[in-house]
């Protein structure tokens, strides 16, 4: 079962795909469906995704694509169409309407402001919007995060790049993740376990590890991509 949000947004893609070919932007579906932000979208779209009603179309511009409907509007799709006679008696049946592919997508997610400022990752809210090529990201939330200094420069991750963060509270070791130490600091390093501890390595010969208590480090997501400008 959809919820009612993801129902009408199902919908709504569904009628604009028809009219058009094209799928809505993330600014009409949050008209639409009468919503704060494009977030709350991303959050529906990435549900949808997941229970395989929807996918997203790499390197297109708003590409999405609907897979399947709700069973009761399914079955509405597949009755036969009304038939009408012609003044020689025959059967006419209305033309089959044919969809255009749909075009690419840009998803706008948060922008949490520099992952070294120091503050925690909820703090930051809401703050603005990064917009983002829909192929650099997988399924799940994303948020995204400027990068501050040079402790990540040995996996390829510079000064003021945007690292894309797919929202977990688990990785694996040897994993890139967002660690808030002791609910303060947001860092983004390798996460690592020893010995009951949590290390954090930093891609950068210069930089020690940080060892923390287990109870210290908590995962607030993991990296997912780069998006970086060139100035």
């Amino acid at each position: 079962m959809l919820t009612r949000k993801q129902h009408e947004l199902l919908t709504f893609i569904q009628a604009r795909l028809e009219e058009s070919g094209i799928s809505p932007s993330f600014e009409e579906m949050k008209e639409a469906l009468d919503l704060k932000s494009k977030s709350g979208v991303h959050r529906l779209i990435s549900a949808l995704e997941e229970r395989g009603f929807i996918r997203r179309l790499p390197n297109r511009a708003r590409a999405l694509e609907v897979l399947r409907q709700p069973d009761a509007v399914a079955a509405r799709a597949k009755a036969p169409a009304p038939v009408n006679s012609n003044a020689s008696g025959g059967v006419v049946r209305p033309p089959q309407a044919t969809r255009p592919a749909p075009a690419n997508d840009v998803i706008e997610i948060p922008l949490h402001g520099r992952i070294a400022a120091g503050v925690p990752i909820e703090a930051l809210e809401g703050s603005a919007m990064l917009p983002v090529p829909a192929a650099l990201l997988g399924s799940g939330e994303h948020y995204a995060l400027e990068v501050s200094g040079d402790s990540m420069v040995e996996a390829g991750i510079l000064d003021g790049d945007y690292a894309l963060v797919r929202r977990t509270e688990t990785a694996r070791d040897g994993e890139i993740v967002v660690a808030l130490v002791r609910g303060e600091e947001a860092t983004l390093k390798y996460l690592r376990r020893e010995n009951g501890m949590i290390r954090l390595d930093p891609a950068n010969a210069a930089y020690e590890p940080q060892i923390y208590r287990a109870d210290e480090v908590q995962v607030q997501g993991k990296l997912a991509g780069l998006l970086r400008r060139y100035h």
